[in-house]
């Protein structure tokens, strides 16, 4: 009530107690849609995830619906659509760092061929700002991807170069990886999904046509100046091990 302009950031990575993607991706952006168009707010963005229209995994599908159920309540919505975030407190590049810290071997789930194309938190803020203020926003879907692709071997290789800590990388087939899911997904914050295997077979970047950062006045930041600020933590002996003393 007295909003004149709506963010939805909700979402979930792992279903855990009732509702789950649907009451999160679905149920909750209509009702919030349905209220803005009520109310008469001016300008609503939705954040939603890249791949959604190709991806077969149930968080996708959930996604996907949710979009048009926002459209289909408040025509003027925008849509962002971000890869995988990275930033300094991102549940990305800090799990797996956090994991070649303890684990000889890190997994390479269907090969590690998937394409990412990681995006970085400070320009997904920015996209929203350009969102609410560039009026040919409105109604848009923006695909959010940074400047490179890489596939997911080629990730873990980055986290490498900026850890200085190097683990085995292990090639697992999706079905293995999916067996070995039952058992992870038991966790209460699960390592591993049989749904997050399966969203591993639909590649995570922006399509040629769409419209993207660069259309809402946006110059993608690249990881290599990002990273080195946050993943020298996990470097052995800390980030400051390089420093002779004095």
């Amino acid at each position: 009530k007295n909003a004149d302009v709506v963010v939805n950031c909700i979402g979930i990575l792992f279903e855990k107690g009732q509702g789950g993607f649907q009451k999160a991706h679905v149920e909750i952006p209509t009702r919030i849609a349905k209220a803005c168009e009520a109310q008469g707010v001016s300008r609503f963005v939705h954040i939603s995830a890249l791949g959604v229209e190709q991806g077969t995994s149930k968080y996708a599908k959930s996604k996907f619906e949710g979009e048009q159920a926002v459209r289909s309540n408040f025509p003027g919505v925008t849509i962002l659509r971000p890869s995988v975030i990275f930033g300094e407190e991102d549940d990305f590049f800090n799990k797996f760092a956090k994991m070649s810290k303890i684990l000889p071997v890190l997994p390479l789930i269907g090969g590690g061929d998937t394409k990412f194309q990681p995006v970085y938190v400070g320009d997904v803020a920015a996209a929203v700002m350009a969102a609410i203020t560039h009026p040919e926003a409105q109604g848009q879907i923006y695909e959010l991807g940074g400047p490179e692709v890489l596939s997911f071997e080629e990730i873990y290789e980055r986290m490498f170069k900026y850890t200085q800590r190097r683990v085995l990388l292990m090639p697992l087939s999706f079905g293995f990886a999916k067996f070995q899911a039952l058992f992870l997904s038991l966790l209460p914050t699960p390592l591993l999904t049989r749904d997050q295997v399966e969203s591993l077979k639909t590649d995570n970047i922006v399509f040629e046509e769409a419209l993207t950062l660069k259309d809402l006045g946006i110059n993608p930041t690249g990881l290599d100046i990002i990273l080195p600020q946050y993943l020298s933590r996990y470097v052995p002996g800390g980030r400051f091990a390089d420093i002779e003393a004095v």
